[in-house]
């Protein structure tokens, strides 16, 4: 980032960034992505289009922005001493409530990044490869402490299993993820799978 774009983003506040953020999920919430445009931010957070452009470029980095300040950050951040309790930890960061909440956000956001190339190309280097990145250093911690051998065939299918998850508990089944209902999947389905102690 330059000097210039470095002072620019500077004139904004955290406060006013959440703000920002939080009104550009609502709407997305609302209208969905192919709905919402730069104006209707504009007008919700009272800020000029312009100023919206210069800080993020477009739709598709604000948006996928927004999504990543209201998530509760990198799996790696969370270090119990085993991966039983780094998973049970992950899953307890945010309460059913918020979960449903996302849950209906990233369904309607789904389809927008499978036609829409830039969003999926923004969305895959903000979201996606860190998240990705963070969950391979907490199976390598989980390999480092020998809970999981370092060959073993699952290690590479955690993030499917866990997208898995989600996905069919809110398209097949029809309903939001919950905590108790991804721990339950953790302890019966993933450490089985990484061959790692359950408790």
């Amino acid at each position: 980032m330059t000097e210039t774009a470095t002072a620019r983003r500077s004139r904004i506040t955290p406060e006013r960034e959440a703000e920002l953020y939080g009104a550009v999920l609502d709407l997305l919430r609302e209208v969905g992505y192919d709905a919402l445009t730069m104006d209707a931010v504009a007008a919700r957070t009272r800020s000029s289009k312009a100023t919206l452009y210069r800080q993020w470029g477009g739709k598709a980095e604000l948006v996928v922005k927004a999504i990543k300040h209201d998530k509760p950050g990198l799996a790696d951040e969370v270090d119990t001493g085993s991966l039983h309790g780094d998973l049970h930890a992950l899953m307890s960061r945010e309460d059913d409530c918020t979960m449903e909440r996302n849950s209906a956000l990233m369904r309607g956001v789904a389809m927008a990044i499978h036609n829409d190339g830039h969003l999926r190309e923004v969305f895959r280097s903000q979201l996606v490869e860190p998240e990705m990145a963070a969950f391979r250093r907490v199976l390598q911690r989980a390999v480092d402490r020998g809970e999981i051998r370092a060959d073993c065939p699952a290690l590479e299918f955690l993030i499917p299993m866990m997208v898995g998850a989600f996905a069919t508990r809110a398209l097949i089944d029809d309903q939001p993820p919950t905590r108790a209902y991804l721990t339950s999947y953790v302890d019966a389905v993933v450490l089985p799978a990484l061959g790692a102690p359950i408790r």
